[in-house]
């Protein structure tokens, strides 16, 4: 049992679930052996409460950290921001200052309202979207978020049980009075955006989706989606939290050249600092007026002043370039070695954030001897990395290195080694499908 174990079965009496976020909880790594808690991280590395050094192959941070941990720069100006004072009955100059950055980056846009969370950002666009159009229904793919507007796609009233679109997320405590007013669409299948539209005709308020993640755009369908949007008065919302500052400066949506009305960014904003951005057409904007969307921390200094500093750093080092080669590289080279011994492999994401799935029943019992063993290596890995700058090429060679052998030991298991006679607890949880 080690420390971070330990505290995390005090956590379990003193906190529901344990912790904050679902995706960093213990039993999605590694149940029983996971260190679960850092003492301190820098670069692409973490150290647990033994003082244990693991090189981070997995999702740094949840994907906040595209300059890498504790990025010095990025610091360094949050600690002058703290010295200086992070809060008063003043408002901060930064947020002026980064919303006019927001702006110059997405010349279609042009106004901003920011939140710490990705959460909150993308319920403060549906509260927008809604105001300004005096419509409730929400067309949704992806993933948005825990709030009641979304967890609704989760209720079916015609059976009143709780829907499965999204296994794993329960819509407990959501008032069943939302049945239908979030109305869930597959990527890439315009047919059936064009039904949802025609079958609540003049009810719709917003169209909101992932620009992509698990697959591209196919037959130039964010156009088709931006043509619906607009033929029909229906306000187009990307949400860009995870995959926005990965490909291009800026928004996803820049690449394929199809601009929103709104679009929410989070995560790699403030490069681990909370901060969480709407940015959006002033006619519609504006609706924020007429509603209320107010919060005292969304006045602190912190979560500004650091996006500020990301983004200037963003900008001289062109970080999403380095990133996207970087993970490219990643991938490819898990097909490789997938091809070397003969396994088949799934690869899935963003180059900047991508992921393998062995294509077998026993998935997942392989995705747990992989952390179990890397974790022995010193590396924090599962079937995913969310790739940052600090991945120097000498470190991914290393993870290569380390997840060679493994490969090849579950290339024995799919002749027969059974996998459960080499996992030293149970398997991981696999948590919740994203709806795309």
């Amino acid at each position: 049992m080690n420390t971070g174990q330990d505290l995390y079965k005090r956590a379990k009496k003193v906190i529901p679930g344990g912790n904050m976020l679902l995706s960093k909880r213990p039993e999605m790594f590694l149940p029983e052996k996971w260190p679960s808690y850092f003492s301190k991280s820098k670069g692409c590395k973490i150290w647990d409460l033994d003082g244990n050094e693991y090189i981070d192959m997995s999702i740094m941070g949840i994907g906040t950290n595209t300059l890498g941990y504790g990025h010095p720069e990025v610091d360094e100006a949050v600690m002058k921001t703290v010295k200086d004072g992070n809060m008063s009955t003043f408002n901060c100059p930064e947020e002026v200052y980064l919303a006019e950055k927001l702006v110059e980056l997405h010349p279609w846009a042009d106004m901003v309202r920011f939140a710490r969370a990705g959460g909150e950002i993308n319920s403060i666009a549906i509260r927008i979207a809604r105001a300004s159009t005096g419509k409730d229904k929400i067309a949704i793919c992806g993933y948005h978020g825990w709030h009641d507007w979304y967890l609704s796609t989760n209720l079916n009233s015609d059976k009143n049980l709780d829907g499965h679109l999204l296994p794993g997320l329960q819509p407990n405590g959501v008032p069943r009075g939302l049945t239908g007013t979030t109305l869930p669409f597959n990527y890439n299948d315009i047919e059936q955006l064009e039904q949802l539209i025609k079958d609540n005709k003049g009810e719709i308020a917003a169209i909101k989706m992932e620009v992509s993640r698990n697959e591209g755009p196919q037959d130039n369908y964010l156009q088709k989606v931006r043509d619906l949007a607009t033929e029909n008065n229906i306000i187009l919302i990307f949400d860009e939290c995870t995959s926005g500052f990965r490909e291009t400066f800026g928004g996803l949506h820049k690449k394929y050249g199809v601009e929103p009305d709104l679009a929410i960014f989070a995560k790699a904003l403030g490069n681990g600092y909370a901060i969480s951005a709407c940015i959006g057409r002033q006619d519609f904007m504006q609706a924020a007026q007429q509603t209320f969307i107010s919060s005292t921390f969304w006045t602190e200094r912190i979560g500004p002043s650091a996006a500020l500093k990301t983004l200037e750093i963003m900008e001289r080092e062109k970080s999403w370039d380095t990133i996207t080669h970087i993970g490219s590289n990643v991938s490819s080279r898990w097909k490789n070695l997938a091809d070397k011994y003969d396994l088949s492999i799934s690869t899935w994401g963003l180059p900047a954030l991508s992921g393998y799935t062995f294509n077998t029943p026993d998935a997942l019992a392989y995705k747990t001897l992989i952390t179990q063993e890397m974790l022995k290596k010193g590396y924090l890995a599962a079937n995913s990395v969310y790739v940052c700058t600090e991945h120097k090429q000498e470190l991914v060679d290393g993870y290569f290195s380390e997840l060679d052998p493994i490969f090849s030991i579950i290339k024995e298991c799919e002749e027969g080694l059974d996998v459960n006679t080499l996992l030293e607890g149970p398997l991981c949880h696999s948590g919740f499908k994203r709806l795309n």
